[in-house]
């Protein structure tokens, strides 16, 4: 199409997105040499970004609210069957409609296998299309639904914008893709890059093609630290993909002029301890710059912690997908664990960063009435009042035990846990208190653990803790 033509439909469109829905086969007719509507509406959609426009489900366009991202989110059951469908037929090209059976079955297992290992022992990991396959039939329902989780936190603050432009660094095989596309309403409009060197790109193509019309996508088939970003990003998003990199922190860095002013950088790792301790290392190399929005939020400003950070939010389980129950239960060996080829809880470590150094948690104590983490060492064995942002849900496996909680001010040294030896109508909402919510605990005593070398903070009859929730 000359660009002339462009240009008369880019004109029609400005005028008319102020009148009433734009309908490609109006607007051939004012075009020279009215070109077909198809070819018009494909012009709108490569347009439609910069025009502010989305397109309907009846193939018309309507201008792009204001307002930013506001849709409700209720957490997440179970993957898409769509999606399910679009990952079995690719299992079925490869290895035939009986994939979970027999030989081909127990090679897949085997290579989820070899795959927990490499990252149990952080291994590198080579993604030919056979091994890309078996990751996304393992990893990508718990994606899916764990990019929606960490993602709500910016739609229930406002700050995802409804025109959004997305850079998706070590996309993998398309599970943080094919959350947001789902977390977003349908009047959002996505210019989505997705950088990912490795054979995955052959599974995410596939993946990315069950999103809608309004999930623009291109694929830049390089490395992290090869690809050239092109202009700003409203989101810039590493998803499982720090702790495969050598210098995770230097590519974060990398990308930080990349992201608009009002932009978020997001990682998100799996909530084992090494990836999730790797993340915070990470957080706390690229601060400068870049504020921690949550969930560690610097309650001292101008502090950060030193404590190993190994800190995790978890969520309900999903349901189990058909493709990963037809797997577990094809496996015949003698040493199978029934649920072994199933990842389906939810579990994961994030972090939330800024140019703008926004927190969600906008509160700064004041030191003549809050004990700051940094000097707890002075008031071990004393009474005092401390606010702490809730970094764990309870860590204790023994029904029987003292409920146990990591907590945390960003001036901490070494952990800092609250143990519930008495719980009151006082003191519940440390219980209740959300993940990455503000606690306020009035008279908690203070005491230092010789064996796990660190401090806690006993939440007892006479404690007070209530609970200020993040970004409220």
């Amino acid at each position: 199409m000359k660009e002339s033509q462009r240009e008369q439909i880019r004109s029609n469109a400005k005028y008319l997105r102020e009148v009433r829905p734009i309908d490609p086969d109006e607007i051939h007719e004012y075009v020279e040499g009215q070109p077909h509507p198809a070819a018009v509406k494909q012009v709108l959609r490569e347009e439609g970004f910069d025009l502010g426009l989305v397109e309907r489900e009846d193939g018309t366009f309507e201008p792009i609210p204001d307002e930013p991202v506001a849709a409700p989110f209720r957490g997440v059951e179970a993957f898409p069957a769509d999606y399910s469908m679009a990952l079995e037929e690719l299992l079925v090209a490869e290895y035939g409609a009986g994939w979970p059976d027999g030989e081909t079955g127990d090679a897949i297992r085997e290579r989820i296998r070899d795959l927990k290992t490499d990252y149990l022992w952080q291994n590198d990991v080579e993604y030919d299309h056979e091994t890309a396959l078996a990751y996304a039939l393992y990893h990508l329902p718990d994606y899916y639904a764990t990019v929606q989780y960490v993602l709500s936190v910016l739609v229930e603050d406002g700050l995802l914008p409804r025109t959004l432009r997305v850079l998706d660094v070590g996309a993998g095989v398309g599970g943080p893709a094919l959350g947001l596309s789902d977390l977003l309403p349908e009047d959002a409009l996505v210019e989505y890059h997705a950088v990912e060197p490795s054979s995955a790109t052959d599974v995410l193509d596939a993946m990315l093609a069950e999103t809608g019309p309004n999930f623009r996508t291109t694929i830049h088939e390089t490395t992290a630290e090869a690809f050239e970003p092109s202009g700003e990003y409203d989101l810039v998003l590493f998803a499982n993909v720090l702790s495969e990199l050598d210098d995770p922190a230097a590519v974060v860095e990398r990308y930080r002029d990349s992201v608009a002013d009002d932009g978020s950088v997001v990682a998100i790792a799996p909530a084992d301890r090494n990836t999730a301790i790797n993340l915070r290392e990470v957080e706390r190399r690229v601060e400068d710059g870049l504020g921690v929005y949550a969930p560690a939020v610097r309650l001292w400003p101008g502090d950060q912690p030193a404590d190993e950070g190994w800190s995790f939010d978890v969520q309900p389980d999903i349901d189990v997908p058909v493709f990963q129950r037809r797997l577990d239960e094809g496996a015949t060996a003698p040493d199978h664990d029934p649920g072994e080829f199933v990842s389906v809880d939810i579990q994961y470590a994030y972090s939330i960063l800024r140019p703008d150094e926004k927190r969600r948690v906008d509160f700064t104590p004041d030191i003549s009435q809050w004990a700051k983490m940094e000097n707890m060492e002075n008031h071990v064995s004393n009474r005092i009042d401390v606010a702490a942002i809730k970094l764990s849900h309870d860590l204790t496996d023994d029904e029987d035990a003292n409920p146990l909680y990591k907590i945390g001010d960003g001036s901490e040294q070494v952990a800092h846990y609250a143990v519930q030896t008495r719980e009151s109508a006082l003191n519940s909402d440390l219980e209740t208190a959300d993940y990455g919510d503000l606690l306020l605990c009035e008279n908690i005593l203070a005491l230092w653990n010789d064996d796990e070398e660190a401090y806690n903070l006993v939440v007892d009859g006479e404690t007070v803790i209530d609970r200020v929730p993040a970004g409220g």
